[in-house]
């Protein structure tokens, strides 16, 4: 017998891993393929961008499409599509080529990573939901760690090509998995599709992701992305406004309402947004402030993935420890604080402190994510859960394309003030505190949430918390005893 609480976690964690590292690989080739192709880094990195285009315009349609056809068979032809996309740009022979094949990768990237997650929320019984989650987001966090030492040292020892056809075994394995071990699940209920909705907030995402992803790194003059996420901030509030009025949007704001979502939502925007920037200003930093190797620097940014190893195995025990609005709100401050502490980086600084504030930080910053990806889903009933997903998936997207806004927008600040024209060691420190008091922001949403949140899938009861909030000593510790002696051993198995 397959453990499925195990499985399921671990085949959507390969489209996330595909996705994460596929991101990340192509930065540190870029000048191998543009030579290759016949083009220069700068165009090809415009080519690129239109991944984020083809992934903003898709996702809003991903809830729906899962609903309709089954989250199973969309998931795994997603996969299939983002491998055909894989291969297409290692076949590709101009920019022309790469950009189509870049954004077919998008769209089945726009499909894998909310539909993923509906088959994990609808596989998973929701009292080993934390459990789940942390072995989902390890992978995703690992492939953009590994993705800058390990595509500098496909391209500097192999070719170019074979940073995407190393997705084609892991996809593969996927759809395999995904066939074999997934439920057919559908939905009961078929909705009509949004498609005025579709076309509105595709159109204004596109504008707001693509616009935020290239501020601030001199691909496009300022009044063209600021038409960009002008235009995607109108066509999102004429959205907002066309929502209000249908019964089916694609993009389901009246979930808001929750608080547990709408905590995840507002918080984990601020949150990522933080995060976000980090993958953009600390290889940059290695490289261009401290003169390492694209291969050297992203050994050394690798410490992040090795907290998030560390998290996995501890995550639901802490989390039933303290609870969710307890530990997010604290934790977010302490990630927050590691973030800061780079600001701190230097030239003379040794590699191994580096490391070992990047590993310490990494397992805060992944259980901080573990614990905004679980607890989104704790009051959100079944049939709203693609909606659900489809919302979450979006908020997270534009939050890392704001991230790297604001973290290269913080940089050109600095160097503005200080009157130089390259980039050096010294212009990053500002970003990072910009980035790290931004994150510590979110804490306050979290501490909006109801003392009880999540405490279905967290282990801990309501009557527990009350206790410990001064409720009636009697009372409570009759009501302790009785959900301990019943439930106690239970939840312990399942949580492991």
């Amino acid at each position: 017998m397959v453990d499925k609480q195990r499985v399921i976690p671990l085949i959507v964690a390969t489209a996330l891993f595909m996705e994460n590292m596929d991101s990340t690989v192509i930065a540190t080739s870029l000048p191998a393929i543009a030579a290759d192709i016949g083009t220069s880094p700068l165009t090809l990195k415009l080519a690129i961008t239109s991944y984020l285009l083809s992934l903003a315009v898709f996702i809003p349609a991903s809830g729906w499409t899962a609903d309709r056809f089954g989250a199973r068979m969309v998931f795994a032809i997603a996969v299939g599509v983002f491998m055909v996309g894989s291969i297409g740009c290692a076949l590709s022979t101009s920019v022309t080529d790469f950009v189509f094949a870049r954004i077919l990768q998008g769209m089945g990237g726009a499909m894998m990573t909310p539909v993923g997650r509906l088959v994990l929320l609808r596989s998973v019984d929701k009292s080993a939901l934390v459990n789940a989650m942390a072995w989902v987001t390890v992978p995703a966090l690992i492939g953009p760690v590994i993705g800058p030492p390990l595509g500098g040292f496909i391209t500097t020892y192999a070719s170019w090509h074979w940073i995407f056809l190393i997705n084609i075994p892991i996809g593969l394995l996927g759809i395999f998995m995904a066939l074999r071990f997934i439920d057919p699940i559908k939905s009961e209920t078929r909705e009509p599709f949004d498609l005025y909705g579709m076309v509105l907030a595709g159109v204004g995402l596109a504008g707001i992701a693509f616009g935020l992803s290239v501020a601030g790194l001199n691909l496009l003059p300022w009044s063209t992305v600021a038409a960009l996420v002008v235009g995607g901030a109108i066509s999102m509030t004429l959205y907002v406004l066309h929502a209000r009025r249908t019964g089916s949007p694609v993009l389901d704001f009246s979930l808001l309402k929750l608080p547990t979502l709408r905590a995840a939502v507002f918080g984990g925007f601020m949150f990522r947004l933080g995060i976000g920037a980090l993958p953009f200003l600390l290889p940059l930093l290695m490289q261009i402030g401290f003169g390492l190797s694209p291969f050297h620097s992203g050994l050394v940014t690798f410490g992040s993935s090795l907290g998030a190893m560390g998290m996995k195995t501890l995550a639901a025990r802490i989390i039933r420890t303290f609870g969710f609005r307890n530990l997010m709100t604290v934790n977010a401050v302490v990630s927050a604080f590691f973030l800061g502490v780079c600001a701190l980086f230097t030239v003379t600084t040794p590699l191994l402190i580096i490391l070992v504030i990047l590993v310490v930080g990494g397992f805060f910053r992944s259980l901080e994510f573990t614990a905004i990806n679980t607890v989104a889903y704790a009051d959100v009933e079944t049939a709203q859960m693609s909606r659900a997903t489809t919302l979450v998936s979006v908020n997270q997207q534009l939050a890392v394309s704001a991230g790297v806004a604001v973290g290269a927008a913080c940089v050109e600040t600095t160097m503005w003030f200080n009157h130089v024209s390259e980039i050096d060691a010294t212009v990053f420190a500002p970003a990072f505190l910009v980035i790290a008091l931004t994150s510590a922001a979110s804490s306050w949403f979290f501490w909006q949430m109801p003392a009880d949140a999540g405490h279905e899938i967290s282990g801990r009861t309501a009557v527990e918390i009350a206790s410990r909030k001064g409720a009636a000593k009697s009372a409570a510790t009759a009501a302790v005893k009785t959900a301990t002696e019943d439930t106690q051993d239970v939840r312990d198995q399942r949580l492991g």
